[in-house]
């Protein structure tokens, strides 16, 4: 059994490592500008299902990530590169300020509501390709069932902190107002777009690196 002065710091890196990647303050903008026009019943039955699809999906990544890789034959950088133009075309449309409040029927609603629960607010912002590499990367290091333990916990307990966030989201709409919302839209999407801009190159670079040696 391995003693809390080895644990403790790689609960750290699990916490600290996996609350910046999925980054609940950040999508709070994104999810109270998508989810304007809906109730409050509506947008707890997005938040709940976002955060239960991320915490299955990071941890089936976590436990099968390289196995799925090598199986299907698909690269961590072709990954980066797919989720980058994701994120990119997410970017522009909020700096286009394209997420507006429509009028839809219930069934549209229920549609709409269950689209974005998984994209773009699951996947990839929840929990997106640095999330899922990290969790890949963290299972590596955990040659414990102590470690395996802690990883799946702190796993779980950044998903229930993320629900807590954008449920309480909702209360600073009015705080905020329109213009603010409207401010902080446009700031995330770009945001977002130079974060897939990145996303994309760091997945790009190293192919063309292979190529230009080959």
């Amino acid at each position: 059994m391995q003693s809390i002065e080895t644990l403790m710091p790689f609960a750290f890196v699990c916490f600290a490592s996996f609350f910046t990647l999925t980054n609940p303050l950040g999508t709070m903008p994104v999810f109270l500008t998508m989810t304007k026009g809906l109730d409050e019943e509506q947008r707890a039955q997005i938040v709940k299902r976002a955060t239960l699809i991320s915490f299955f999906t990071l941890l089936a990544f976590t436990f099968t990530g390289q196995f799925l890789f090598s199986f299907f034959g698909i690269s961590a950088n072709g990954f980066r590169i797919a989720a980058g133009i994701i994120i990119l075309k997410i970017g522009y449309d909020m700096l286009q300020a394209r997420f507006t409040n429509t009028k839809l029927s219930d069934e549209e609603i229920r549609t709409y509501a269950n689209d974005i629960s998984i994209t773009p607010l699951s996947i990839p912002m929840l929990c997106g390709p640095g999330a899922i590499a990290n969790g890949i990367m963290l299972m590596d290091q955990a040659d414990t069932f102590e470690m395996q333990a802690i990883l799946v916990g702190m796993i779980g307990l950044i998903y229930l902190l993320s629900y807590v966030i954008l449920r309480a989201s909702s209360r600073l709409t009015p705080v905020l107002g329109e213009t603010g919302l409207n401010v902080m839209m446009r700031l995330m999407g770009l945001i977002l777009m130079v974060i897939a801009v990145e996303c994309f190159v760091g997945g790009l670079k190293p192919i063309l690196i292979d190529i230009i040696h080959s």
